[in-house]
């Protein structure tokens, strides 16, 4: 849970920082083994790298590189922070007096910190590809063209489904809990529940006794199982079916009639 936690932490303050990375990464490449002076400063401070990047590449740019960025601080966190958390949990880090080992801290820290970096670098290659891609009159350092999908696969709505599932997943397991608590709990003769008042008490209660990993019991099935019963995502011009790659065009859509492809 260390792990989970860790790499959840990271991607929330992602999220944020991400667009900075993509300015940074710009401005960083610019001018790359040319004199000062010599080349086109698209960039010529950090707003003037903002403003010039939401008008041209619009205000979506900003952020891209992001799906990159997420997995890359999920793994080089979470494994940095939650190896590091195992391994004062183990008392590797004492000594036999009881004491804490400076000498002991750093080494867990430097260990866990090169594992992390070690299995992160590869997707943080990806980030910086994509964060670099940008329109031909602001395009600084090699433009690499990565394309995922083809443009209209069927695989894009499957991927943006699955993402959001675990979205959903996220933000609705506390109240899960909650509500599978409520309905599971005792009652007296009138059939008022004797362990919580309401929705609200049962998070709350939850919250203190368990703290907030209480309130993430049976995360993980939940996660998987939106997906593996076939949850449809639907555009506003088509459906697609995860299992069977079955394609629910519009027109088709109040009839029920599939296209399959």
């Amino acid at each position: 849970m260390d792990f989970l936690m860790s790499g959840l932490a990271a991607c929330g303050a992602c999220l944020f920082t991400n667009p900075l990375e993509v300015v940074k990464t710009r401005m960083q490449l610019q001018g790359e083994l040319q004199a000062p002076g010599s080349y086109q400063r698209h960039y010529r401070n950090v707003f003037h790298a903002f403003i010039t990047i939401g008008k041209v590449d619009g205000l979506a740019a900003l952020q891209k590189g992001l799906a990159p960025a997420l997995l890359y601080q999920f793994l080089m966190n979470g494994i940095r922070l939650g190896t590091y958390g195992l391994i004062e949990a183990g008392g590797y880090l004492r000594t036999a007096e009881g004491g804490l080992s400076p000498a002991r801290s750093a080494a867990a820290g430097a260990l866990a910190g090169v594992m992390g970096a070690y299995l992160g670098s590869p997707i943080y290659m990806v980030k910086t590809h994509l964060q670099a891609q940008a329109a031909s009159e602001i395009a600084v350092g090699h433009q690499y063209k990565h394309q995922i999908f083809p443009p209209q696969s069927w695989k894009v709505a499957l991927a943006a489904a699955m993402v959001s599932g675990i979205a959903v997943v996220l933000a609705m397991t506390p109240f899960d809990v909650a509500s599978t608590r409520l309905y599971n709990q005792p009652t007296d003769a009138q059939g008022k529940g004797l362990m919580y008042r309401g929705i609200l008490d049962a998070l709350l209660q939850t919250a203190r006794t368990e703290g907030i990993f209480g309130m993430y019991k049976g995360y993980l099935e939940q996660t998987g199982w939106p997906q593996l019963t076939g949850q449809l995502s639907c555009s506003s011009s088509s459906c697609y079916c995860p299992r069977g790659g079955c394609l629910l065009t519009a027109r088709h859509a109040n009839s029920q009639e599939a296209r399959w492809e």
